[in-house]
């Protein structure tokens, strides 16, 4: 330790080499300290693709009517985040069932599923990436 400290003050330019190499560090480091911050559970799109076919899952997209109708995941249902507090009855008789939220980027439906956590669903995941994720990978997509 004392050496590198030694080392570190021999040159001005060394001590900047060592903050550019922690900054991008940490910047590698933060997609994977920000997903063990978020609440609750996320699946990619081949694991909601598993959820539904083996454990027929329930797909809650959350995202506004008009985003809707361009374009969801097949079988959806469509419930908006502002109207999830009146109409998250319809989905009591699901709680049995695993619930994957889904939205444009992701952002929307970790909240949400937190939400339905706190509305007592035990097993609601997050689509990772949204319907963005879903289409990258392929994923068939149905309109209305």
């Amino acid at each position: 330790m004392e050496h590198f400290l030694v080392f570190l003050q021999k040159n001005p330019m060394n001590i900047a080499l060592l903050g550019a190499v922690l900054v991008s560090g940490g910047m590698l480091l933060w997609p994977f300290i920000a997903r063990l911050m978020r609440p609750g559970q996320e699946v990619g799109p081949t694991e909601a693709v598993q959820l539904i076919n083996r454990r027929d899952a329930v797909v809650l997209d959350v995202r506004d009517a008009a985003d809707y109708k361009s374009g969801h995941i097949t079988n959806a249902r469509h419930m908006p985040e502002s109207e999830l507090d009146s109409r998250a009855k319809e989905l009591e008789k699901m709680k049995s069932r695993p619930i994957i939220v889904s939205c444009a980027r992701g952002n929307r439906s970790a909240n949400v599923a937190a939400r339905l956590r706190k509305l007592g669903f035990n097993e609601v995941f997050s689509l990772r990436g949204g319907l963005a994720a879903w289409q990258t990978a392929n994923m068939p997509l149905e309109k209305s």
